[in-house]
């Protein structure tokens, strides 16, 4: 296997493992949230889409550090902030695929329950939003330093 593929499916398995300690912190917060486990009590039963939301954005923070020191700290920033908007942004566009998949499980199926929200959101939206921030996060925030440009030699 060449170099280039061992460090891409490196990359690919130290984004997986930051994205499993983010997804496991988001879930368990979303299900304390809108299904009151761990507590017992319901803080968010009506409001479904925004406890995603809200234990998504605490995950959010989560990947971003895991990412930035574990899984790309050889992609120095290319953005004064370190890429955080732009990492806020992609997480933001692609929070939309498991909201939208609650959004249809709830809305248009009208199934509530704790195991069809997670599946919808946590399994099938989840995959989707992996792999469309997977690439666009390597694509805009952790990108590989522009080489520079090779000399030309006029002759003499």
């Amino acid at each position: 296997m060449s170099d280039r593929w061992q460090r891409l499916l490196g990359e690919v398995w130290r984004f997986f493992a930051v994205a499993q300690l983010a997804t496991w912190v988001s879930f368990v917060l979303f299900n304390v949230l809108a299904h009151g486990w761990l507590v017992g009590r319901t803080l968010m039963a009506d409001q479904p889409i925004g406890a995603y939301v809200l234990a998504n954005s605490v995950g959010m923070v989560i990947s971003y550090h895991g990412a930035r020191g574990w899984v790309f700290p050889h992609r120095p920033p290319q953005q004064a902030d370190g890429g955080w908007t732009a990492y806020v942004v992609i997480n933001l566009l692609a929070m939309v695929l498991p909201v939208g998949c609650l959004f249809l499980t709830r809305h248009v199926l009208a199934m509530d329950s704790a195991l069809a929200d997670n599946l919808s959101a946590n399994g099938v939206g989840l995959v989707l939003a992996f792999v469309a921030r997977f690439y666009l996060f390597k694509r805009f925030v952790f990108r590989r330093p522009a080489e520079p440009p090779v000399p030309v030699v006029a002759p003499s």
